[in-house]
């Protein structure tokens, strides 16, 4: 199995997805385990002196004024995970928790949290044992980190609360410690306020979904495409010496792969109507314009979960020259705003989809279809509701793209007066990840289906290839009603694990 080493500079995105969904084996290195004692030696002077320092010696939040004696520390690192660990609401996906104590061990392998290095081994063992924390839905406001969830993984650690094995039965974390030879955790000074001062849930979150964004944005211009070969739509807008003269990189992309799953076509340009087009309409002559600032703008969000994967997010933190300061760092308005800008980019690319599919179904403007493809308009409704169901998830995707970064509810008796809300921008992009892919799936099935009803006229290559392998996977083609559901769940899923990329890339080759 895949070894994932932690040091004490960061993780890769790509470390993320190995552990957080690959069920990558985590190691720490020489290195974060030197970090990590020298930390710990820092944090256990500090403990010594009689001098107040927060965090270590001192109450939280609004409570940092009390001075904590040394025979109630542990107690007070103990009650921190336990009273924090007020999450409510649905269980959260296993990848998202496994990233969530991934990117967790990352920061304290740190060394600037002042963990001691058994704690982080437990870390590293838990998530090695498969043992999954539950954590529930609410309760992050996405400052002060990601307070309520990283609390219930903290939890476990002591052996508290409960968790779902490796078989996918929760059970008592205490039992599943036990059952795999793991002792609880007893924390020591400033070691509860490390494990939950981080913005890694939603940082997490916003590694996966680019990387589940990066397959879609990529199958939304093979469906662009497909559509305009549909519509009789012309290429010549995709030519690269038009994108050449507006530069920007995601446009170019976009064209480019439209370009590349047409090469061959016989169905784009013709016209069978009695008004020819001397231009196509907007959502098939400007997707790559569409599509390809979604892609620039999951450029600039990769740009920012980088720099956060290299950070050590924590308060206070354990400077190089032994001092513990505290800070703002684990305010999560960077991530946040990220998660939001890509909530907009994916409403986008899914409503100029739903507009192409649209039109796709209007006798008036499909260029010689048969009304919502139907094989007798009129006995047969088509993909009729397809596109209403289309639609609402359109509709959805809209609501979603409203920012939660602009919200901000104070708490903690105003001492936490600005918050983020990046979990609950992450929450929702991951809702709206999911949509799309249904989105683009249904135009893929509309798109087929017009491609097959051009009798007499040859698509391209790529188009054949996809066309194939669909009708492989259980989707049918044109012909009378039927029940439709299993159709657009199958191509939901052909979309969802790859295969439509797969089927275009075995003709044009890897696509940008």
């Amino acid at each position: 199995m895949h070894t994932v080493v932690v040091g004490a500079s960061g993780v890769t995105a790509s470390d993320v997805l190995a552990v957080a969904r690959g069920g990558a084996r985590v190691q720490l290195s020489e290195e974060a385990v030197a970090a990590l004692a020298a930390a710990r030696e820092i944090v256990d002077a500090l403990a010594a002196k009689p001098d107040p320092v927060y965090g270590v010696s001192t109450g939280f939040g609004a409570l940092a004024t009390r001075h904590i004696s040394p025979e109630l520390r542990a107690q007070l690192q103990r009650n921190i995970v336990r009273s924090h660990a007020a999450g409510m609401g649905p269980r959260v996906e296993r990848d998202v928790v496994r990233a969530l104590m991934f990117l967790r061990l990352k920061t304290v392998c740190s060394g600037r949290t002042g963990v001691r290095p058994e704690v982080a081994q437990t870390m590293a063992d838990l998530l090695n044992a498969g043992i999954t924390p539950v954590v529930h839905e609410y309760g992050s406001l996405g400052c002060s980190g990601d307070l309520a969830p990283l609390s219930h993984c903290a939890l476990t650690l002591m052996g508290e609360g409960d968790a779902e094995g490796p078989d996918g039965v929760v059970r008592p974390a205490a039992e599943l410690l036990a059952a795999h030879g793991l002792q609880p955790v007893e924390l020591r000074e400033k070691e509860g306020l490390a494990l939950l001062n981080g913005t890694d849930g939603m940082l997490g979150m916003l590694v996966m979904a680019l990387a589940d964004l990066d397959a879609l944005y990529t199958s939304a211009d093979v469906t662009a495409a497909l559509s305009l070969e549909a519509l009789l739509g012309t290429d010549k807008v995709l030519a690269p010496e038009l994108h050449a003269i507006r530069p920007h990189p995601g446009q170019a992309a976009s064209a480019a792969n439209m370009l590349a799953v047409l090469k061959g076509s016989g169905l784009t340009g013709h016209h069978q109507d009695d008004a020819p087009r001397v231009q196509d309409a907007y959502s098939v002559r400007c997707a790559p314009q569409v599509a390809g600032a979604g892609r620039d703008t999951m450029a600039h969000a990769r740009l920012v979960a980088d720099r956060e994967l290299a950070s050590a997010v924590d308060n206070p933190v354990v400077l190089p020259d032994g001092r513990v300061e505290s800070n703002g760092n684990f305010h999560g308005a960077p991530v946040a705003y990220v998660l939001d800008f890509l909530a907009v980019a994916v409403a986008d690319l899914g409503s100029i989809a739903e507009r192409r599919t649209d039109r796709l179904l209007d006798k008036n403007r499909s260029h010689g279809l048969p009304p919502f493809l139907a094989d007798d308009a009129g006995v047969d409704s088509g993909l009729m509701i397809a596109q209403y169901t289309q639609a609402a998830l359109v509709s959805e995707l809209k609501r979603l793209a409203v920012p939660a970064s602009a919200d901000s509810i104070p708490s903690s008796a105003m001492q936490e007066d600005h918050v983020s809300m990046g979990w609950s921008a992450a929450r929702k992009l991951r809702t709206a990840v999911d949509n799309l892919t249904r989105v683009l799936a249904v135009e893929l099935y509309a798109a087929t289906r017009a491609i097959e009803l051009r009798e007499g006229l040859t698509p391209a290559p790529a188009t054949r290839a996809v066309i194939d392998a669909l009708r492989e996977a259980g989707v049918q083609g044109p012909g009378p009603d039927r029940f439709l559901a299993p159709d657009l769940a199958a191509a939901e899923a052909f979309v969802r694990d790859g295969r439509l990329l797969t089927a275009v890339e075995t003709v044009t080759g890897p696509l940008q």
